[in-house]
């Protein structure tokens, strides 16, 4: 069996490793790569592991061996799924690894936002409390999320421990989820409600026709004024240039985002510079911890495959 890995270096590093595919047969590892170079690496290959490579049609339809797609990743968004169906090409995910860190790290772009830490610890480091008159030097304003309400778009695992979290800073939660939520500590709202009600927007849904710049210019104006905007979804939820306006025009608050729709971050994002704008490089699932937990879960999928029993098929 020949295993091809495209894009190693995007789940390897600080002690994570793909050493463990050997164990199923002939594997060839990646570091990265580019769309014309896919079809040639897989012409052979008989099971194909991706994070964010885009398999479209045509470069399954030039990989005649191919019977096997595992994903580094819970979303499938990139995999032409519809083909892969049709030719006998199994494809499987890892769901749930990364729900307590992407958790974690929204709440962390939520703190940063009202608390500003690391503009205070900068503040400190360039002298500024050296100088202070006075003991306590807080010149910029720092915000309580107890009584404050967020609204979570997507009610899937992350979104549920963020409600949970959230309750625990003492929040209101509303709730816009396609499919009824049987949670009697959240209240469900249509998407329009939320968007009016909350002081927090924070994005966990999946990424398709019907959420793609979801938070667009009208989305914007309907939120409440100085209301905050997380998004550790998928970037292409995010109309950029609206947000900017929004941010640009002192309508938002503030967005702590984790995706872009570009990524690697274009040099022309209109995100770049933004004010009151927190941006991480797309490291909400990049724990040392969830990652050997995608491993384990990875190396299942491909076990129970091969057992002839495959489990998270998408």
């Amino acid at each position: 069996m020949h295993i091809v890995v495209t894009d190693g270096d995007t789940v390897q590093g600080q002690g994570v490793d793909l050493d463990f595919l050997r164990t199923f047969g002939r594997v060839t590892v990646y570091g990265l790569t580019k769309p014309e170079e896919i079809a040639d690496r897989l012409a052979d290959a008989d099971a194909v592991l991706v994070n964010k490579t885009v398999l479209s049609a045509d470069v399954l339809a030039a990989a005649p061996r191919l019977r096997y797609i595992g994903l580094f990743a819970t979303g499938y968004n990139n995999i032409d799924t519809t083909y892969a169906a049709s030719h006998g090409i199994t494809v499987c995910n890892v769901p749930g690894y990364s729900t307590e860190a992407v958790a974690q790290h929204t709440m962390a772009l939520l703190l940063q936002l009202t608390n500003q830490v690391g503009e205070y610890n900068r503040m400190v480091e360039q002298g500024d409390w050296v100088k202070s008159r006075t003991f306590s030097f807080f010149p910029l304003p720092l915000t309580e999320l107890c009584g404050r309400t967020i609204g979570i778009v997507g009610y899937g695992a992350i979104g549920r421990r963020v409600a949970q979290i959230a309750m625990a800073f003492g929040m209101q939660v509303l709730v816009c989820n396609r499919s009824q939520v049987e949670d009697p500590t959240v209240q469900q709202v249509p998407f329009e409600v939320l968007l009016e009600q909350a002081d927090v927007v924070s994005l966990h849904c999946p990424l398709n026709s019907d959420s793609e710049n979801m938070m667009n210019a009208a989305a914007f104006s309907r939120m409440k004024q100085g209301a905050w905007l997380i998004n550790t979804a998928r970037g292409a939820l995010v109309d950029e240039s609206a947000l900017r306006a929004a941010l640009d025009s002192g309508h938002l608050g503030g967005a702590g985002l984790d995706v872009l729709r570009q990524e690697p971050m274009a040099s022309d994002c209109p995100l770049y510079g933004a004010p009151r704008c927190v941006l991480t490089p797309h490291i909400a699932w990049a724990g040392v911890e969830t990652r050997r937990r995608l491993m384990d879960v990875v190396a299942q999928n491909l076990r129970a495959y091969l057992a002839g029993t495959p489990q998270n098929t998408v």
